[in-house]
């Protein structure tokens, strides 16, 4: 059953929140989910198992003409899975966002990404309120479930709702739920992962908890969307500050001669007081490189600065360049020169058995190591096509016999587990290991790899 930290609010309940209930209680109300991506797929799947009917809204024409041909483009999300939901009407996509209006709740799941400056970007949701709108009408429950820094809601996204005229909490309803999406994660799913509530009126929490909890398996509902949005940027800081802590030790055990992946497996083993965390060329993805700095951008306008989190950030984003260190001294212990030399990088996703490659720090590997006049490739099953910082775009390469003979370096940045690390060994003449992907090796082939 789902539970929540709240007791139950008193309510004035106005008719058209009486009869968005009792939709929703039936399952009969038609859900609408803007922004089709890894966030928006996998629920608008999971509200039409539970039995609503979904509309997918997305400004790419042909990932709606895909989703209507029950294609799926992202891994958490088969076609076998979808194309079943399609074909009966319960997931339908559209780019008429006029559509809108025949919805009773409508689910905000667009990008938040940052400026070049490392401020917030929140256009894609002052957008979407804009749009929304147009089209809201008495009844309908919006929540925003992109991750975003602690006000949006209520400074943000309340006021552009409230345009249309209506009255909140009494005509319309509004509440922030972040995502909490693990790409590739087949233990936790949308439908299991607890979901963080916050609701800006008593009838807005509830009206929220009515949906969500029709849908996921439980509930936490907090007592404001701003501690909703808060929970979510410091879920990912989290992150952040403890991968920076680990990738600062292993710069530190580089010059001592330490093992960190050894350091870090023994750490590990304390069954309490301890939480293992990985050290990497950095972090990348769409949370952990982005919401500390979401975060750090809001405290300034309370006069504080968040020193650990920005430190953390400098740290992490510095280990691209410890990389290229790693690869420069390994190259030249062989006598060679990092230019004019010829370096594969395997793996440009930013996680393993993904094609997710946005803000990956392979992107960051590939440029500096081209910057230092290296000739640089890539091989990624899953990311047939990059592109760089120069808007040049980049194919994967064929990963055979033939391609390592001519590799004067191979970096494994990421582990993607369909690719037989072993074979790539015997198959090298060098290897720059980021994620300790051969640690299974042993024997004289370990003398061609150095770890981060």
């Amino acid at each position: 059953m789902p539970t929540s930290t709240l007791e139950a609010p008193a309510i004035t309940a106005s008719p058209v929140y009486t009869e968005l209930l009792k939709r929703l209680e039936a399952r009969t109300a038609t859900i609408a989910v803007v922004g089709m991506g890894y966030v928006g797929l996998p629920l608008a799947v999971c509200v039409a198992k539970a039995g609503f009917k979904a509309i997918g809204f997305d400004i790419g024409e042909q990932r709606v003409a895909q989703l209507n041909k029950g294609e799926s483009y992202i891994t958490d999300v088969t076609t076998e899975e979808l194309a079943p939901l399609v074909a009966n009407g319960s997931v339908a996509a559209t780019t008429d966002m006029s559509r809108l209006a025949e919805a009773d709740v409508v689910v905000i799941c667009v990008p938040t990404p940052l400026t070049p400056n490392q401020t917030p970007d929140i256009t894609y949701i002052e957008a979407t309120g804009r749009t929304i709108a147009q089209y809201l009408r008495p009844g309908q429950l919006v929540t925003l479930e992109s991750t975003t820094y602690p006000g949006t809601t209520e400074e943000v996204l309340q006021p552009l709702l409230e345009t249309s005229g209506l009255t909140l909490g009494i005509d319309f309803f509004l509440a922030y739920s972040p995502e909490r999406v693990d790409p590739g994660n087949e233990r936790y799913t949308t439908h299991n992962t607890n979901k963080v509530l916050g609701g800006v009126t008593p009838a807005c929490l509830q009206a929220a908890k009515t949906f969500y909890q029709s849908i996921i398996q439980n509930i936490v509902a907090v007592s404001s969307p701003g501690c909703a949005e808060m929970v979510k940027v410091f879920e990912n800081t989290f992150r952040a500050v403890n991968i920076a802590l680990v990738n600062e030790l292993a710069l530190l055990c580089d010059p001592m001669n330490l093992n960190i992946w050894e350091v870090v497996e023994a750490a590990g083993t304390k069954p309490f007081g301890m939480m293992t965390f990985y050290p990497g060329p950095g972090v990348g993805g769409h949370c952990i490189p982005i919401d500390p700095f979401y975060l750090a951008w809001k405290a300034r306008e309370y006069k504080f600065q968040t020193r650990f989190i920005e430190l953390a950030g400098e740290i992490n984003a510095g280990m691209p360049r410890f990389v290229r260190e790693k690869v420069i001294r390994a190259l030249g212990k062989q006598r060679k020169s990092v230019a004019g030399s010829t370096i594969l990088l395997l793996g440009m996703a930013y996680k393993k058995d993904l094609g997710d490659w946005r803000d990956s720090p392979a992107v960051d590997v590939f440029e500096i190591l081209q910057g230092d006049d290296a000739n640089v490739i890539y091989h990624d099953p899953y990311v047939p096509t990059m592109t760089d910082g120069n808007g040049q775009s980049h194919a994967s390469v064929a990963l055979t016999p033939d391609t390592l003979a001519t590799v004067d370096c191979v970096v494994i940045v990421t582990d993607h587990t369909c690719v037989d690390t072993q074979w790539v060994v015997e198959n090298s003449a060098l290897v720059v290991d980021t994620r300790n992907a051969t640690k299974a090796i042993t024997g004289s082939l370990r003398d061609k790899i150095v770890l981060l």
